[in-house]
């Protein structure tokens, strides 16, 4: 029997997509890793003072650095000598990555530091009360998204993180979702092979703040790929390469099954605005296989 790495017992709600991530990317990381991590929903689930459920060196940072803490326990080994054996990964939500982090993160890639940075995007502050962040998708409803029955929801698009890592020159980015684990898991393998700074984002589906029975966790994150709202993709020294949708499905069957889209199912236009943006996406990164 394979010892995991991420131990059970943590208090994630039931279906958690953060919590099947980060054992997906320790338990292929492997005992010879360090962990920083920043404050959010997957710090407070897993090491509930005086428990923990990591099975490897983790440090808990604040919301906004766990990429500098990371870039500094990677020049420490350097500088011990000791670097090459051990793994080093940042890691945090979207609201951590995309918003409040952000400034820490691009500097860690403009240092060059031989880090993993890792985002679970469940495209809100989940752990604070499910309010809006940079990641959070066109018309999704939030805490903090604007009220009343003529609101449509978050009016802001989806924040293009991945890109953004991509600019900065570094030499793999990639996104992944935990609909596809075994995915998830052959790029955190490539990334941890590459030296250099390096940045995946996994879509977790959040129960709590998605509003959907926890049961459908894969299926909901699948439909997220499928449909072309969450495109799957690695940049390898700047090349793109897609992973191919075989059968394109429409948004309806992804937004129905999600509370945080309710308030669009009944409303034929704003159905439409999501379409078009997953249509674009599958344009932009040519997601359509061949028939």
């Amino acid at each position: 029997m394979v010892e995991t790495l991420f131990k059970p017992g943590h208090t994630a709600c039931a279906g958690c997509g953060q919590a099947i991530g980060a054992r997906l990317v320790i338990d292929t990381a492997g005992k010879n890793t360090i962990i920083a991590n920043n404050t959010g929903c997957l710090e407070v689930f897993s090491t509930k003072y005086p428990e923990s459920s990591w099975g490897v060196p983790w440090i808990h940072s604040l919301f906004e650095n766990c990429a500098a803490v990371a870039s500094g326990i990677e020049a420490g080994l350097r500088f011990l000598g000791k670097k090459d054996s051990i793994n080093i990964i940042a890691q945090a939500g979207d609201g951590g990555t995309a918003d409040i982090g952000l400034q820490a993160i691009s500097g860690m890639f403009e240092r060059g530091h031989d880090v993993l940075y890792v985002c679970y995007d469940n495209e809100a502050y989940m752990n604070t009360g499910i309010q809006r962040s940079g990641l959070t998708p066109t018309l999704t409803d939030t805490t903090t998204s604007p009220s009343g029955t003529g609101s449509e929801g978050n009016p802001r698009p989806k924040k293009p993180m991945p890109e953004i890592a991509a600019a900065h020159g570094i030499p793999y980015v990639a996104t992944a979702s935990v609909g596809y684990p075994q995915d998830v898991q052959k790029k955190v393998k490539k990334a941890l092979s590459i030296k250099g700074p390096k940045y995946l984002q996994i879509h977790v589906p959040c129960p709590l703040g998605w509003r959907h029975e926890p049961g459908l966790t894969f299926d909901v994150a699948k439909l997220a790929v499928e449909t072309g709202l969450y495109p799957i993709f690695e940049y390898e020294n700047g090349q793109m390469i897609p992973r191919k949708i075989a059968k394109i499905k429409p948004v309806e069957e992804y937004l129905k099954v999600q509370g945080r889209f309710r308030h669009l199912i009944k409303n034929p236009e704003a159905i439409k605005k999501v379409q078009a943006i997953a249509d674009a996406n599958i344009q932009k990164y040519n997601l359509k296989a061949e028939a």
